[in-house]
C-alpha cells in the first residue's frame, strides 16, 4: 500500500539505526575505559561481585602496608638492640679486665668510668629508641599488627625492657672498682647478655613471620586481581570485532534511512 501520511520504512530504519548507534557507543565506552562493566546496567550481578572483590583487594593491600610498617618498627628496635649488645659486650670486657690484679686503683677508676658510661648509654638507647613515637625497649607493652578482615588476622608484638634496672639485665648496681666486684660483674653481665639475646631474637622471628605473611598476602592480592579482571575487563579483540560490526550496521542504517525518506516522493508521480 502506498501512503504518504506515515513513513513506516523511515521509522523502522531509524529504530534499527538507533540500536546500532547505541551498540556502537557501548563498544566505544568499553574500549576507551578498558572495562566491560562501566555501570550496573551492563551486568548488575557482575558489578556486585567486582565491587566486593575490589574491597577485598583494597583491604589486602592495606594489610601488606601494615605488615611492612610492623617490620620497620621491629627493625628499628632490633637495630638498637645491636648497639646495646655491643655496649654489654664492652662492659663485660672491662669487667674481665678489671678482675685481674695487674692494674692499679687509678687504672681501675678509668675502667669504672667507661663502664658507667656504657651503662648510661644502654639506658639512653632503651628510652630514646622509638618508631612513630612507639617505644618497645623500656617497657613490656604489647601492640597488635593487623593484616586482614578477621579479628584473628593480627600479630601481637610485646616490648622488652632492656634498661639497666630491668629484671632481666639488673646491672644498675654493678661496679668494677675492685677485682672481686669485677669478677662478680662478669657473671652478672653474662646473664644480662643472654636476656638481651632472647629479647633480640624475639624481634627477629617476628620479622620473619611478618615477611611470610606479606608473601601470602601478595599472592592473595594477585589472585583476586586476576579474578576481578576476568569479570570486569573488556576483551579487546572481541569488542573491536563487535565495534566494527556496529559501525557497518550504523553506516548501512544511515543509507537506508536516507532512502526511506525519499520513497514517499514516488507517490507524487501518481498525481501527474
Amino acid at each position: 500500500m502506498l501512503i504518504i501520511k506515515n513513513n513506516i520504512m523511515s521509522v523502522n530504519a531509524a529504530r534499527h539505526l538507533a540500536q546500532s548507534y547505541n551498540a556502537l557507543a557501548k563498544s566505544v565506552e568499553r574500549l576507551s575505559s578498558g572495562m566491560r562493566i562501566n555501570s550496573a546496567k551492563d551486568d548488575a550481578a557482575g558489578l556486585a561481585v567486582r565491587e566486593l572483590m575490589r574491597a577485598d583487594i583494597a583491604v589486602i593491600q592495606q594489610a601488606i602496608r601494615n605488615a611492612h610498617d610492623g617490620i620497620s618498627l621491629l627493625q628499628t628496635m632490633e637495630g638498637a638492640m645491636a648497639t646495646i649488645d655491643d655496649d654489654l659486650v664492652r662492659m663485660q670486657q672491662l669487667a674481665e679486665q678489671a678482675a685481674t690484679g695487674s692494674y692499679s686503683s687509678a687504672q681501675r677508676t678509668i675502667m669504672e668510668n667507661e663502664f658507667k658510661e656504657m651503662r648510661d648509654e644502654i639506658d639512653r638507647i632503651a628510652g630514646a629508641t622509638k618508631y612513630n613515637n612507639i617505644k618497645m625497649l623500656d617497657n613490656s607493652a604489647t601492640i597488635s599488627i593487623h593484616f586482614g578482615k578477621l579479628t584473628t588476622d593480627n600479630m601481637s608484638i610485646t616490648g622488652s625492657n632492656v634498661t639497666s634496672a630491668s629484671a632481666g639485665l639488673n646491672i644498675t648496681g654493678l661496679t668494677i672498682s675492685n677485682a672481686t666486684s669485677a669478677s662478680e660483674a662478669v657473671t652478672t653481665l653474662d646473664s644480662a647478655i643472654s636476656t638481651k639475646d632472647t629479647a633480640r631474637g624475639k624481634f627477629g622471628y617476628k620479622i620473619n613471620r611478618l615477611e611470610g605473611t606479606i608473601s601470602v598476602l601478595n599472592i592473595q592480592s594477585e589472585n583476586l586481581q586476576t579474578a576481578e579482571s576476568r569479570i570486569s575487563d573488556v576483551d579487546v579483540a572481541t569488542e573491536m570485532a563487535e565495534m566494527t560490526r556496529n559501525q557497518v550496521l550504523a553506516q548501512a542504517g544511515i543509507s537506508m534511512l536516507a532512502q526511506a525518506n525519499t520513497i514517499p516522493q514516488m507517490v507524487l508521480k501518481l498525481f501527474r
